[in-house]
């Protein structure tokens, strides 16, 4: 059950202290349990002058980091992963209080923060560094590559990760660099002030990474306008705001977005596998996850077993609000706003003749948020659950003959985060997943394979974001390209009493001399 203890009480407030706010008389944003509906704590509802005191501090201690060694900001960062993993069951508390999620759902976010803690510590000195590039001509251009931060980053993070999506955006811009200024889900910002506070035990300077509470309409613009970076996580119809905003103050960012993910399922696959990650990849965190399934796929030579047994695993998921780990469990949606969406989607498509497995009912009875783990068959596209997102436990089973049917199915989507594809004929599906029009692609696994992949660049096509978080490019994405030339000896504009004809004809030569040249390299 949740605590409700004076140590805990006072461990929020202190939380709560840590929001950069220039007055103490600010309104209150109550945080509630999705669990129960009770409020566990509030938090200030920050104004635009917090930001424009956000931004002062930032950008004065942004000057000092910058000039800090790698080896110094190394050191702050492989402490921050080992403190991570020593507090995670505080964090695993937290969570699971302040999002509603199964403790098991818990476990990816601060194991993700700890490796992406980790991989920029050991990445950042070698990707950053000056590097020499090729000049216009061998042995007389000289030319460096250097990478600066950008400033000031300004990160949107969501509810349903918490502190995933705000530490580890914030964990490569501060590598970088940068200082960063968050503004996290007015649901769940608790969750990232622990991180922070973490964060600042591991020797952080205090004013280089900031939190401002409040709500998004009110604070985003005023975030936007005043930062050299925009990073958000959210829906398309928002993200969409936020480019538009962010291209009037010409600023670069980054978007996460939408998804209506599809999963294939072949008739060479491992059934017991492909019926347990999909189970997985669906109802993990309620099926509150940008990477999770909402459309499967299945070859008409096993659609019947699939679905026999997936509706059998599915109905063994318990619906739970216990704090602590519990086997075959799923938690709770996070809002009444969610809940809307899932049985407003559901009901829609049973009024328009789909056919329900399993679900498709709230459950009051357990939480306030709560909602069965559901599975539809016979689904139309003149239903909303067809091309919507649903954001929550519901999936929808199609079966199909041809795989080129299925390729070109999974890919009738405005979406493009992220897909799965199960066969055991690891080439054929390989082949399948580079037709998928899908930033992310997992094969024979659920979202983890790729998700986990922090080397590798992660985030949507089409309507499901621009830019990419992870590996170099969720790096250098946070700063500034610059490159310097020198050139010797012979300059690249015509000499003193040279012919323009015969300096025309001199580069020309020395043009194919390098095309040859290159060839033999």
């Amino acid at each position: 059950m949740i605590p409700n203890t004076p140590i805990y009480s006072t461990m929020l407030t202190q939380l709560a202290s840590l929001v950069t706010t220039v007055s103490p008389e600010r309104e209150q944003i109550p945080v509630c349990a999705p669990f129960t509906g009770q409020q566990i704590g509030p938090v200030p509802i920050c104004q635009a002058e917090d930001v424009r005191e956000a931004l002062k501090r930032a950008r004065m201690a942004q000057q000092a980091w910058a000039a800090t060694p790698f080896a110094e900001r190394r050191t702050i960062f492989l402490r921050y992963h080992d403190l991570l993993l020593r507090h995670q069951n505080d964090l695993l508390d937290l969570l699971q209080i302040e999002a509603g999620k199964a403790r098991h759902h818990t476990v990816e976010e601060v194991l993700d923060t700890a490796i992406n803690a980790r991989y920029y510590a050991d990445l950042a000195e070698s990707a950053l560094s000056p590097h020499r590039r090729a000049g216009v001509l061998p042995f007389l251009s000289q030319v460096w590559e250097y990478h600066h931060p950008v400033g000031v980053v300004g990160l949107i993070s969501p509810w349903n990760y918490p502190l995933t999506m705000a530490l580890s955006d914030a964990l490569p811009a501060l590598m970088a660099g940068n200082a960063v200024i968050l503004k996290p889900s007015e649901e769940t910002p608790f969750t990232a002030l622990m991180g922070l506070q973490l964060l600042r035990e591991a020797g952080l300077p205090t004013d280089l990474f900031q939190i401002v509470t409040g709500y998004g309409p009110d604070l985003g613009s005023h975030l936007i306008g005043a930062v050299d970076f925009i990073g958000f996580t959210g829906s398309t119809a928002v993200g969409r705001l936020v480019a538009q905003q962010a291209g009037q103050q010409l600023i670069k960012c980054s978007l996460e977005l939408g998804g209506k993910n599809p999963m294939l399922v072949l008739d060479d696959a491992d059934l017991g596998r492909a019926v347990t990650g999909t189970v997985h990849n669906c109802f993990s965190n309620a099926g509150q996850l940008c990477v999770s399934i909402e459309r499967v796929y299945v070859q008409r030579g096993i659609y019947e077993p699939f679905v026999t047994r997936l509706v059998e695993q599915t109905q063994a998921l318990r619906l739970s609000k216990m704090i602590g780990y519990q086997k075959d469990s799923m938690g709770s949606l996070a809002s009444a706003d969610q809940l809307s969406k899932v049985s407003q989607h559901v009901d829609d498509a049973l009024a328009k003749g789909a056919t329900l497995l399993t679900g498709g009912r709230a459950r009051p009875d357990i939480g306030p948020y709560f909602y069965e783990p559901t599975i539809l068959t016979d689904v139309t596209p003149d239903m909303l659950v067809y091309q919507e997102e649903t954001f929550g436990p519901v999936v929808v089973i199609y079966p199909f003959d041809h795989v080129e049917d299925a390729i070109e199915w999974a890919n009738d989507s405005e979406y493009g985060l992220n897909a799965t594809i199960w066969s055991r004929d690891t080439h054929r599906a390989r082949s399948i997943a580079r037709r998928i029009q899908c930033g992310t692609v997992n094969i024979n696994d659920s979202y983890p394979a790729t998700w986990g992949a922090v080397d590798s660049p992660m985030g949507g096509m089409k309507q499901s974001g621009l830019s990419r978080r992870h590996g170099r490019e969720g790096l250098l994405k946070y700063t500034e390209s610059q490159t310097v030339a020198r050139q010797r000896l012979l300059p690249l504009t015509p000499l003193p009493g040279l012919k323009l004809s015969h300096y025309a004809m001199l580069m020309t030569i020395l043009v194919y001399l390098m095309k040859y040249l290159a060839r033999l390299r």
